[in-house]
C-alpha cells in the first residue's frame, strides 16, 4: 500500500488503515504537516528513533584531556561523556545518574578531579571506567550484601568517528560500521577526524528540528534566501530579469542509504574559480575573493580569512588569461598545507568543495578545503514547535599549533552574535514553523530533485518509528 493511497483524511488525529495518522504520513512528494507539530510525533521520536539511532553526542575537542566530561542532553535522557585514558578510544559514555537517588553526576561540562566520579549529593564515588570507589555506611545497603555491578555506572554504546563521539542509547544498536558504511567515504576523505575546534554558537528556535535542519538540506532556497551569494538568481527572484543560468540548476544530488546524502556544485562553484558572467583574470580572482568573503565574513566557517588571502595571491603569479582559477588555488592550498603540516582532504575530493553532507539524522557538514562548518538540530523535550540549533566552525591545523578544547557559547542576541548568513537561514525557520501550524496547511510539497534528500531523510526516520 502506497502512503498517498494509505491516507484516508488528512484531519489531525485522523488514522489510516494501518493505524497509522493521516497527518504523519511521507506521501509520494511530500510531508503531512505533524510531523513537524504534533507533540505525539515528537514522543514517539523520542522512543522510537533517538532511543534506537546511532547520533552525535559531542566532538572529541569537548573532552580532550582524560578526565575532562561533557553531557549530552536529548529529550529527557542525559549522557555523561567521560575521557578515561590519554587516547580517544578511551572516551565513554554513561547514562548520567547515580543508581543510590537519581542525582546527575555531570553538569555541562568540566573536568573530574583526581579522574574520580563524585555524587554532589551524598558522595558515592566511581573511577573514569564506571565502577564504584565508596559507598558510605555500605553494610546499610541490601542487607550489607551490596554488589559492585549493582552500582556501577550504566554504560551506553559509544564510538569515536570522524572526530565526532557517537552514543546509542538501545541495549542491541544496529553495528555501527552498518550504520555509516553508506556515508563513510565522505567522512573519511574530508579528514574530518582531524578538524578542531574554532569555535561553537547554540541558539534557542522557535521550529522543529526537522523544519529547522532541512534548510540546509537544498540549495534551491539560495536565491532568495541569501541574494548577496547569487548573482543571477537574485535578479531573476527579486529583479525583472528573465533567464539565466543559476546556481542551484548545476548541483549534483545523492542520496546514500539509510537517510544520509549529499550533494555538491562540482567545478561550477566559486571555490573552483567559477563567474556566472566572465570577464579578465584579474577581475575573476577578484571576483572569487569577493564571493568566497561573503561566506568568511557572513558565516565564518567552512571558508575562512586565511582562504581569501590565498586567492588574492593568485594576482602575483601572472596567470593567463584562459587559466582555471579554482585548479590554481587547489594548488596552493595543498602547497601551503604542506608546508604547514596541516591535513587535507583526499585530492580526488578537492572538486567537491562546496557541497553539504547529511549525516543522519541530524547533522549537517559543509567541507571546504580543510574546514567545515557543522550543523546539529536538537528537538525540544516536549514541544515539536521549538528547537536548540547549533553551529560549528573547525579546521584542521598546522602540525605545531595544540588544539584548545570545544566550549559552546549560547546566543543570546543573534543580531550580534550571529552572521549575515545564519541570520538569514534562521529568519526564514521560525516562518515556516508558523506556517505549518496554518488550519490551511495539510501537506508540504517537495521538489523531485532540488529537494529529495528531505524526503529520503523522512523515509528513513520511518524505518525507525514504524519498528
Amino acid at each position: 500500500m502506497s502512503p498517498t493511497s494509505a491516507v484516508q483524511s488528512s484531519s489531525q488525529g485522523t488514522t489510516c488503515n494501518n493505524d497509522w495518522p493521516a497527518n504523519w504520513q511521507v506521501l509520494e512528494g511530500g510531508l503531512r504537516v505533524g510531523r513537524y507539530t504534533d507533540p505525539a510525533f515528537l514522543q514517539l521520536e523520542f522512543e522510537k528513533l533517538w532511543g534506537q539511532v546511532w547520533q552525535v553526542a559531542a566532538r572529541v575537542d569537548e573532552i580532550p584531556e582524560m578526565g575532562d566530561f561533557t553531557t549530552y542532553q536529548i529529550g529527557n535522557q542525559s549522557i555523561l561523556l567521560v575521557r578515561s585514558g590519554e587516547d580517544e578510544q578511551s572516551i565513554k559514555a554513561f547514562f548520567n545518574f547515580c543508581p543510590h537517588r537519581g542525582t546527575t553526576l555531570g553538569d555541562g561540562c568540566g573536568h573530574f578531579e583526581k579522574n574520580r566520579i563524585v555524587c554532589p549529593f551524598h558522595g558515592w564515588r566511581w573511577d573514569l571506567n564506571g565502577d564504584i570507589q565508596l559507598v558510605l555506611e555500605r553494610n546499610e545497603f541490601a542487607g550489607g550484601k551490596l554488589k559492585d555491578e549493582d552500582v556501577a555506572m550504566r554504560r551506553v554504546h559509544c564510538v569515536v568517528y570522524a572526530g565526532f563521539v557517537f552514543i546509542n542509547m538501545a541495549e542491541n544498536p544496529q553495528p555501527f560500521d552498518d550504520f555509516i558504511a553508506p556515508i563513510r567515504h565522505l567522512l573519511d576523505g574530508f579528514v574530518l577526524k582531524d578538524m578542531h575546534h574554532i569555535w561553537w554558537k547554540k541558539a534557542a528556535m522557535p521550529a522543529n528540528w526537522k523544519a529547522a535542519q532541512e534548510a540546509f538540506y537544498e540549495a534551491y532556497h539560495v536565491s532568495a534566501t541569501h541574494p548577496q551569494l547569487e548573482k543571477v538568481g537574485s535578479e531573476i527572484v527579486y529583479g525583472d530579469r528573465t533567464e539565466g543560468e543559476m546556481f542551484y540548476q548545476n548541483l549534483t544530488y545523492t542520496h546514500l542509504g539509510g537517510g544520509h546524502g549529499h550533494f555538491y556544485g562540482g567545478e561550477k562553484t566559486p571555490i573552483a574559480g567559477f563567474v556566472q558572467e566572465p570577464v579578465d583574470t584579474a577581475t575573476r580572482i577578484d571576483q572569487m575573493a569577493a564571493r568566497m568573503n561573503l561566506t568568511a565574513e557572513g558565516l565564518g566557517a567552512g571558508i575562512l580569512k586565511d582562504d581569501i588571502a590565498l586567492v588574492l595571491s593568485l594576482k602575483e603569479k601572472n596567470l593567463p588569461e584562459d587559466a582555471n582559477l579554482g585548479t590554481e588555488y587547489v594548488r596552493l592550498q595543498y602547497e601551503t598545507a604542506s608546508a604547514q603540516g596541516r591535513p587535507m582532504p583526499d585530492i580526488s575530493l578537492a572538486q567537491l568543495w562546496g557541497g553539504v553532507i547529511a549525516l543522519f539524522p541530524n547533522i549537517i557538514i559543509i567541507p571546504q578545503a580543510g574546514n567545515a562548518a557543522i550543523y546539529r538540530a536538537l528537538p525540544h523535550p516536549t514541544d515539536p514547535n521549538q528547537c536548540t540549533f547549533e553551529i560549528r566552525s573547525v579546521k584542521t591545523l598546522p602540525a605545531n599549533v595544540v588544539p584548545e578544547r570545544s566550549t559552546v557559547f549560547n546566543v543570546t542576541d543573534p543580531d550580534t552574535q550571529l552572521g549575515l548568513i545564519p541570520l538569514q537561514d534562521l529568519g526564514n525557520i521560525p516562518r515556516v514553523q508558523l506556517g505549518l501550524n496554518s488550519k490551511g496547511m495539510k501537506q508540504v510539497w517537495l521538489a523531485e530533485n532540488q529537494e529529495r534528500l528531505i524526503l529520503e531523510m523522512h523515509k528513513a526516520e520511518d524505518g525507525y518509528l514504524k519498528s
